[in-house]
């Protein structure tokens, strides 16, 4: 721990407390010696006027008639560290994407980072998000939704859908925001279908703000409907999928969270096997087939033939 974060860590046991701190209990918090300790207190009284003083056979404190902070704004090095990974998220995670509410705070942040370490911003290029394949850069109705979905409002929405190319317009009551393999979804209650439904934020071409009250959904509902089963097709589980991995591409998958109702079990020959709850398989079966030959589907029976036609139809591209 640098000089720098003492003197953080310092303030803020001073600041927490209404009496007097005994030697031992800020060596103690502060794991350093009494040396230390009279040193930081020296440095913080000379440099930044802080108000300490001793009460004789109680310990140390600050005025309490004074009112005393640390110039500008501080950070401990894990804080800095944050401070520039958000940095990092709002420059690079979907350009475009709400650019006009974010730029004050941008700018803030651009502040503080040159007050609380200047040259900090050099090293911003260390860090690196990488997306994978989002499908579109511009989310227009982003704004509008996400609004939506945290002030409870209800929409009337025109969508776009890849499945049948067909555009409709859905009265929905939004409940959650997800994203999602580097791309955004809604999650609401259809009131053209009764019922709860996802829709890729992107395919959305039209918001109207509607006056009518929403439709809650409480989150236990929520969850058992759009988290019980594998990946972003909603829906409650209905089978278990049995996946059996190679012994190397195991030392990969034993880490992987695939599902949070996951189960996995080691075989004697180092192979791993894990078993998942799916609802529609289309994801799960392009997982699978991404994976190539480090993985076998033990069961359901209709899911191995899926996965095995899959992958004959790929190999005959090739023939």
């Amino acid at each position: 721990m640098d000089k720098l974060d003492r003197i953080y860590d310092l303030h803020h046991i001073f600041r927490a407390r209404r009496h007097p701190v005994s030697m031992g209990t800020l060596c103690d918090e502060m794991e350093c010696s009494p040396a230390t300790v009279k040193r930081l207190i020296r440095t913080m009284r000379d440099l930044f006027g802080a108000p300490i003083y001793n009460v004789r056979g109680r310990g140390w404190r600050y005025d309490p008639t004074q009112r005393f902070e640390l110039p500008g704004m501080w950070f401990n090095a894990d804080e800095l560290a944050a401070l520039l990974t958000i940095q990092k998220l709002l420059r690079e995670l979907r350009p475009g994407l709400l650019d006009e509410p974010l730029r004050p705070i941008r700018r803030r942040i651009d502040t503080l980072l040159q007050r609380a370490a200047p040259g900090a911003e050099r090293e911003i290029g260390r860090i690196r998000l990488l997306t994978m394949m989002p499908r579109a850069r511009n989310l227009p109705r982003f704004p509008a939704v996400a609004g939506a979905v945290l002030s409870r409002t209800r929409l009337r929405i025109t969508y776009h859908a890849r499945s049948d190319d067909a555009t409709l317009q859905r009265e929905v009551s939004p409940q959650r925001l997800v994203y999602y393999r580097d791309n955004w979804y809604l999650d609401a209650f259809c009131h053209l279908r009764g019922a709860l439904r996802s829709f890729a934020i992107e395919r959305i071409t039209r918001v109207e703000k509607l006056k009518q009250p929403p439709v809650e959904i409480d989150d236990e509902r929520l969850d058992h409907h759009f988290a019980s089963a594998y990946g972003i097709f909603a829906g409650t589980a209905e089978a278990t999928a049995h996946l059996r991995f190679t012994a190397l591409r195991a030392r990969w998958v034993a880490d992987e969270i695939w599902h949070p109702a996951q189960e996995q079990r080691w075989l004697e020959d180092g192979r791993l096997e894990l078993l998942l709850p799916y609802h529609d398989p289309t994801e799960l079966i392009l997982d699978i087939c991404r994976l190539g030959p480090d993985v076998e589907v033990v069961s359901p029976e209709a899911l191995r033939r899926a996965v095995a036609e899959r992958l004959r139809a790929a190999a005959a591209q090739y023939d």
